[in-house]
């Protein structure tokens, strides 16, 4: 009993020694080289769906502009990698940059992942998986990289039990049916890229350094 008691103790003494990390601890690169540019790269899609790259892509401008930053256009940007062939990312992810910075005078190039990506029309989920990977163009260096596993809670409450319960799989079913991929997108943008530090267009910027740092890696269920 008494070493039972010994190792609760000292779980919980490790457990108060752990503190979370700021955004300045966690982002080193992003306080040190202070990208102002972000040139967004076509997703690297690992699912079967093979729309969800193009659908995604185009989810991850708003986001980054509302952070503060300069985000070269997808539709603009587009064109370019399909003349440079980089439209397939998965050639850059660990290679050389520098043409970015050259080309379009950008000093970040934000990689995606996109690991799962299922609809679950009766249970009222859309499930989505990313993993997001932000470069420097001048060093080379990860600057910023998160995961993010985030269920869309699409369900429908239709209200008692017997046809009310009835009802509510039905409409549940045809909500998440019809919920847009592009929703699913921006939502799991929204909650993954919330830790991601100011830019120089937003007034949080230089002044987040000490706020806390969420987990690499979450999961996540939102509505």
């Amino acid at each position: 009993m008494k070493k039972i008691i010994l190792f609760a103790l000292f779980a919980i003494a490790l457990a108060s020694c752990k503190s979370s990390k700021t955004l300045a601890e966690q982002y080193p690169g992003m306080y040190e080289e202070k990208p102002l540019s972000i040139a967004i790269m076509p997703p690297i899609n690992q699912t079967t769906h093979a729309e969800a790259k193009d659908f995604f892509y185009t989810t991850l401008y708003l986001p980054l502009c509302e952070k503060g930053y300069y985000v070269y256009s997808p539709y603009l940007t587009m064109e370019m990698y399909q003349q440079e062939s980089a439209y397939d990312a998965e050639m850059f992810l660990e290679n050389d940059l520098s043409m970015f910075q050259k080309v379009l005078g950008a000093d970040a190039a934000m990689f995606t992942i996109i690991k799962d990506w299922r609809r679950n029309n009766v249970g009222g989920r859309l499930n989505v998986q990313v993993e997001y990977i932000l470069r420097s163009t001048k060093t080379g260096e990860t600057l910023y990289q998160r995961e993010g596993d985030i269920s869309v809670d699409t369900s429908v409450n239709g209200g008692g039990g017997g046809l009310g319960s009835l009802v509510s799989i039905i409409a549940t079913a045809v909500n998440t049916a019809v919920t847009d991929k592009v929703v699913a997108g921006r939502k799991c943008n929204a909650f993954v890229l919330s830790d991601l530090p100011a830019g120089k267009y937003s007034k949080l910027y230089g002044t987040d350094m000490k706020s806390p740092a969420g987990d690499p890696s979450v999961k996540a269920t939102v509505k």
